[in-house]
C-alpha cells in the first residue's frame, strides 16, 4: 500500500518559496496553504499557486497541524517560526541560515534533537549528481590524499549600486551577508564531498558600497532613484583560507558582485594521485586530472556510481540544474519523514555547523588573525 500524501506549508511566498512549492508537488505532497507576511500576500499566493489555505498567523498554522513546514521567510524568521513548529511537534524545512547568531542555531539544532523531529536545510548543492560522483571517486581513493582544497562562488546580483534588498540590513539577514548567503554553500558542500572539517580560518572581508538604497521585501530588487540611503555594515566580499582537521590548507573567494557571474560555485580538490572540479554553472560534467592526462565526465545514470545515477532524473544528454537539485532534497526530506534513510540529507546540526564557520570567519575578518572554528 502506498503512504498517505504529506500535508505541507509553504512559510514565505518570494522567489525561494516557488522552489519549495514546486519541489514540494513534485514530491507528492499535498499543499494545504500558504503563510505570508500578510493574509493579503498569502491570499496572493494560494491563488497564484492553486491552493486553499491562505494563513494570517503561524499560529493558524499549527493549528492545521500539517506534517512539514517550509519555512522560506526572510532570515530574522527563521528561530522563532522554527522553534515554534518543533515545538508543537512538526517537521520543518528551514532556509539558511538557521538563525540570526550561532545561538540560535544550536538552539534549534539542538530542539529538533530533542523532539526527534525531522529538520532539513537545503544545502541542495550537495544533490548534482556530479558531485556525488566526485565525492565517490574520492571516498574510493581515486584522488589519493588531498594536498589542497581551493574555488569560489562568485555572483553579480549586487554589483549595481542601486541594488537593494532586505539582505543588506543586519536587522533582518543577519550580520554577514555573502558568505552566510553563499560562502555557507561552498563549505557546506567542500567539507561533505572531501570529509574534512575546517577546524581554523583566516579570512578578510569588503564592502563594494558604503551606503545602499534601503531594501524592499524582495530578496533581489533594483531601488528607484532618489531612494532613502542606509549605510552599509555587511561584507559584499569575503576571502578565506581554512585549515582542515587533517591539516590540509582550502582557500574561497566570495562575492555577490562579480560582473557576469550569475552562480559560479567552484571546487577543485588536488590529491595525491588526480584532482578533481566542479563548476555549478557547468553541472553535467566534471573535470578529472592526473599527471599524465584529464578526462572530462559527463552525467550518465548508465556509467556514472549508484549514488549519481540515483539523483540522475533525465537520460544523459538532456541538462539537469539546480531545480532538480531542490526537487531531490525535498524528495529525501520527506522520505525521511516516512521514516527512510538518505545518503547525504542536510540536517540543522549541518546548519548549526555552518553558522559556527560564519561566526569564525567573521571574527577572524574583525581580529585580522587565524581562529578557531568551535
Amino acid at each position: 500500500m502506498s503512504s498517505p500524501r504529506l500535508r505541507v506549508v509553504i512559510a514565505g511566498t518570494g522567489m525561494i518559496s516557488e522552489l519549495h512549492r514546486r519541489a514540494a508537488v513534485l514530491g507528492g505532497a499535498e499543499i494545504i496553504g500558504v503563510l505570508g507576511s500578510s493574509l493579503e500576500r498569502s491570499r496572493d499566493a494560494a491563488t497564484r499557486w492553486g491552493i486553499a489555505g491562505a494563513y494570517a498567523s503561524l499560529d493558524e498554522v499549527i493549528e492545521a497541524k500539517p506534517d512539514v513546514v517550509h519555512v522560506c521567510t526572510p532570515n530574522q524568521f527563521h528561530y522563532a517560526y522554527s522553534m515554534a513548529l518543533l515545538a508543537a511537534g512538526i517537521n520543518v524545512v528551514c532556509e539558511k541560515p538557521l538563525g540570526l547568531t550561532l545561538a540560535e542555531a544550536r538552539e534549534m539544532d539542538e530542539a529538533a534533537t530533542a523532539a526527534n523531529l525531522v529538520a532539513t536545510v537545503p544545502f541542495v548543492y550537495r544533490f548534482h549528481p556530479l558531485v556525488r560522483e566526485i565525492r565517490a571517486r574520492r571516498i574510493a581513493g581515486e584522488l589519493g590524499d588531498l594536498n589542497l582544497i581551493h574555488g569560489s562562488y562568485l555572483q553579480d546580483w549586487m554589483l549595481s549600486p542601486s541594488a537593494a534588498s532586505w539582505r543588506v540590513d543586519p536587522k533582518a539577514g543577519g550580520a554577514s551577508r555573502a558568505f552566510a548567503d553563499i560562502g555557507s554553500h561552498w563549505c557546506d558542500l567542500v567539507e561533505w564531498v572531501t570529509g574534512q572539517r575546517f577546524v581554523e580560518v583566516s579570512a578578510a572581508t569588503s564592502i563594494a558600497y558604503a551606503q545602499r538604497p534601503a531594501g524592499s521585501a524582495a530578496a533581489f530588487s533594483s531601488a528607484a532613484a532618489g531612494s532613502e540611503m542606509i549605510d552599509v555594515t555587511t561584507e559584499d566580499i569575503a576571502v578565506a583560507q581554512f585549515r582542515t582537521d587533517a591539516g590540509i590548507l582550502a582557500s574561497t573567494t566570495i562575492s555577490q558582485v562579480a560582473g557576469g557571474r550569475k552562480n559560479r560555485l567552484w571546487f577543485e580538490l588536488d590529491g595525491s594521485r588526480g584532482s578533481a572540479v566542479f563548476d555549478q554553472e557547468n553541472p553535467e560534467s566534471v573535470w578529472f586530472g592526473s599527471s599524465t592526462g584529464s578526462t572530462t565526465v559527463v552525467r550518465d545514470p548508465g556509467a556514472n556510481s549508484p549514488d549519481a545515477a540515483r539523483l540522475s532524473s533525465l537520460p544523459a544528454g538532456h541538462a539537469q540544474g539546480y531545480a532538480y537539485c531542490f526537487e531531490a532534497f525535498v524528495a529525501d526530506t520527506y522520505a525521511a519523514v516516512r521514516g527512510e534513510e538518505r545518503d547525504g540529507l542536510p540536517t540543522f546540526t549541518d546548519g548549526a555547523r555552518s553558522a559556527a564557520i560564519v561566526d569564525a570567519v567573521l571574527a577572524s575578518a574583525s581580529q585580522r588573525a587565524w581562529t578557531p572554528i568551535v
